[in-house]
């Protein structure tokens, strides 16, 4: 199975594409040209990593973010069509999958986060498995976790300390997440840990009494494209590289 269409048929049906609703594409957005042997896997399909995939000789990108989206001009002008131009001219295949990457109970963004975190007994809070919760191993102080999130994933996380007691049960969601808060609130957690933050949600967490740390939304959003490329290699028997274009946001 190297055939970019049938790698795309194969992802669509392990991350259950059709059971859920989002506000873009999941799957394949470009088929490829030739026979897929190498694939490089990363967050967004910026021109940077195209670029990047091409020079590594990449036959295929599989990203989180794609290029189409709910709302967008689907021109294929300015920033769109140079991103569309690189990738055809290199002959990739895109593969994109959003919510679907997010929420699988095994290769998604929540459940790699977690090990990554050391979080025990992870668990999606809902049926669509968008909030997780679970457990840090022993309490600890909030300024603790949250340079320990810092170490982890390799940059600065922002911590809104509103409560002073030790953090033991947390719930998190990957990416745009901060209209979880009081989700995760309700679930009697001391910790809300989400990719990005907005005005709104820094007085929320004091209102609703417990802490947040927005640890970005790309170093949140890098693990499941990267599982599931690891996935691909063994399986499929790709040659597989994780392509980390950083981007502090």
């Amino acid at each position: 199975m190297t055939d970019s269409t049938e790698i795309g048929r194969y992802c669509d049906e392990l991350l259950g594409v059709q059971v859920l609703s989002d506000y873009c594409p999941n799957g394949l957005q470009l088929a490829g040209v030739r026979p897929v042997r190498h694939l490089v896997s990363g967050v967004t399909a910026s021109l940077a990593l195209i670029e990047a995939a091409v020079d590594a000789g990449a036959d295929a990108l599989l990203v989180h973010h794609g290029w189409f989206w709910k709302g967008e001009d689907p021109r294929l002008v300015g920033m769109h069509g140079r991103r569309v131009r690189a990738a055809v001219e290199g002959g990739l295949a895109l593969l994109a999958y959003h919510l679907p990457l997010d929420v699988h109970p095994e290769l998604g963004n929540n459940r790699r986060l977690a090990a990554v975190l050391g979080i025990r007994d992870a668990t999606p809070a809902g049926a669509d498995g968008l909030l997780w919760t679970g457990e840090l191993p022993e309490p600890v102080p909030g300024e603790v976790f949250a340079r320990a999130v810092g170490t982890s994933l390799g940059r600065r996380p922002l911590h809104v300390p509103v409560v002073d007691r030790p953090v033991r049960r947390l719930a998190w969601c990957t990416g745009a997440a901060q209209r979880f808060i009081d989700q995760a609130a309700a679930l009697g957690v001391d910790l809300y840990l989400s990719g990005e933050v907005s005005e709104p949600t820094g007085h929320q967490g004091g209102g609703l009494g417990l802490r947040e740390v927005a640890a970005g939304h790309h170093a949140t959003g890098r693990y499941g494209g990267q599982a599931l490329g690891e996935h691909l290699g063994g399986h499929v028997g790709l040659g597989h590289r994780f392509g980390d274009i950083d981007n502090p946001a």
